[in-house]
């Protein structure tokens, strides 16, 4: 898909109705103002008409006006307002309504593109990819008999789409079989999910991951927590790291789960609109475990209205990186030939009234993006949380407890960007037919094979590199092996449990506990005075 998890990040849009705002001015003023601003846009649209006349009679090739006006004009005036307004054509703005709804048609796997193949990451649980058979680490051939070599994954993934109920005929590569394996498949509705992961993970604390906030997202969070019992948790997980963010109101509804009746959620306001308050209307009901969110810097709109309003109320434990820092509220607004804007209008606050939007003023918009300073603040912006804890607006959410992933060693890097834990897996299926056990676990004939595997590869390492990160390796075979043995989503359960970081979020369910009960004291002196 072209509106990938990298190109929401860069545009998180937070979509809302349009409001018009009625004041009253002098009408001399009024009538002077609208008069001045009238003459600047028709100076400005005659020295544009003429300009884009001088170029399309005197350029050296033929103009196209879509080309020049949609990906050139449009986007160039909206790139000196902010790095978050944006123009979709038509292919962009039905993308973005696919990930919103949450769902598309089509056969329902994720692909990636490889040395000029197309690879099956993973077919989808329960899709109609996954009920024909397909693997990971398949390569696509052909689609409906269009040769896949050297087209981008994008161009597939459009292939594979189409209406429900058509068919299409995929033909892919698979180790182990000499021929190329065919595969009739009906195209069928694919729902996304935006809470792919959530269980128990050990002594009832639940985990569960926001992926993104699309329109579904609070009903499927709601309904994992009801399959964990939630009345009975001892804590929660709730993981955000890499959410990009998504639609607002989800956000609201997800915010409104875990806080009080009446708590404010999240403000907007804008220049022309009037300032709106969102606060939690059905409440927690009670419910008051202790919850640590996970962050990273890729955490981002909607995930940082959820985090921010459970921080700045003392409910939940911060734990991570300092957020992306994205506090600008855009509506989309639909235009001729099913393209769209997405202008900011407004600006979003925490319950506290910080603006965590980061400065994008004196920097390049590349520098924004893929910042390294994750720790910046606006020093003037100082707010308290509930219990009076400092919090600062400017550079996101500050998490209240740091987390560092550890970084990957060399050898560890070569494995990832060598593909050779894939690669192997293909490998393993070829030899191993019969399914294997529930709870299989990767044994020492397994090591040594992958071992043998990577001589055979030509793969360069060291016996002490082997050794040392041989832990590491295990794991990362055995997740790769979950994905065709079982699903991906039991490859991700598996990862989710060895998470060093979900680990350490366990261990801080205490600092959360002691979080809430100190600020619900705080709370309680305060209404005795």
């Amino acid at each position: 898909m072209a509106y990938n998890r990298r190109s929401l990040l860069l545009i998180p849009v937070l979509v809302l109705g349009s409001a018009v705002i009625g004041g009253l001015y002098g009408p001399s003023v009024s009538v002077a103002s609208a008069a001045t601003a009238d003459d600047d846009i028709n100076k400005s649209m005659k020295s544009f008409t003429k300009v884009y006349s001088t170029v399309e009679q005197n350029f050296a090739d033929p103009v196209s006006a879509d080309k020049a006006i949609y990906k050139g004009a449009i986007p160039g005036m909206l790139r000196t307002l902010d790095p978050h307004s944006n123009f979709f054509d038509p292919k962009d703005l039905e993308n973005l309504r696919e990930e919103q709804r949450g769902h598309y048609y089509g056969v329902g796997m994720q692909v990636v593109g490889r040395n000029g193949k197309t690879i099956v990451v993973a077919p989808f649980v329960g899709s109609p990819a996954y009920k024909a058979g397909l693997r990971p680490n398949d390569v696509i051939v052909t689609v409906n008999g269009t040769s896949t070599d050297n087209l981008d994954s994008t161009h597939v993934a459009d292939l594979l789409k189409g209406p429900k109920g058509t068919p299409v005929t995929i033909r892919i590569a698979r180790e182990g079989n000499d021929d190329p394996l065919t595969f009739n498949i009906i195209r069928d509705e694919i729902n996304r999910k935006s809470v792919p992961d959530s269980f128990v993970v050990r002594n009832n604390i639940g985990y569960v991951f926001l992926e993104q906030f699309n329109e579904t997202t609070s009903h499927e969070m709601e309904e994992a927590l009801k399959a964990m019992d939630e009345d009975s948790l001892k804590g929660l997980v709730l993981d955000l790291r890499g959410n990009p963010g998504g639609l607002l109101n989800e956000a609201v509804s997800v915010g409104d789960h875990f806080l009080p009746k009446g708590d404010v959620i999240v403000s907007h306001k804008g220049r022309s609109s009037a300032e709106r308050v969102y606060t939690a209307r059905n409440g927690n009901k009670g419910r008051n475990y202790p919850i640590v969110v996970l962050v990273n810097r890729n955490s981002a709109s909607a995930a940082e209205i959820v985090s921010g309003s459970l921080q700045d109320h003392d409910r939940a434990w911060i734990l991570g990186d300092n957020t992306f820092g994205k506090g600008l509220v855009q509506t989309v607004y639909p235009l001729v030939e099913n393209t769209g804007l997405a202008l900011t209008t407004a600006k979003y606050y925490t319950p506290s009234g910080r603006l965590i939007q980061r400065d994008y003023s004196n920097t390049s918009f590349f520098d924004y993006y893929y910042r390294n300073n994750t720790a910046a603040r606006n020093m003037s912006d100082v707010k308290s949380t509930d219990s009076g804890r400092v919090v600062y607006g400017g550079g996101g959410i500050s998490p209240d407890e740091k987390y560092t992933a550890p970084k990957l060693d060399a050898f560890e890097v070569l494995m990832i960007t060598s593909y050779s834990l894939s690669n192997y897996t293909k490998h393993f299926f070829a030899s191993h037919r019969e399914p294997l056990p529930a709870g299989w676990n990767v044994d020492t004939a397994t090591m040594n094979s992958f071992h043998d595997f990577l001589l055979s590869e030509k793969v360069e390492f060291t016996e002490a590199d082997f050794t040392k990160d041989y832990d590491w390796v295990r794991r990362r075979v055995q997740s790769e092996i979950y994905k065709t043995a079982f699903s991906v989503d039991e490859s991700r359960k598996y990862d989710i449990r060895n998470d060093p970081e979900v680990e350490a979020a366990i261990e801080a369910m205490p600092k959360a506990q002691a979080l809430l009960n100190n600020a619900r004291k705080i709370i309680v002196e305060r209404m005795k005075k």
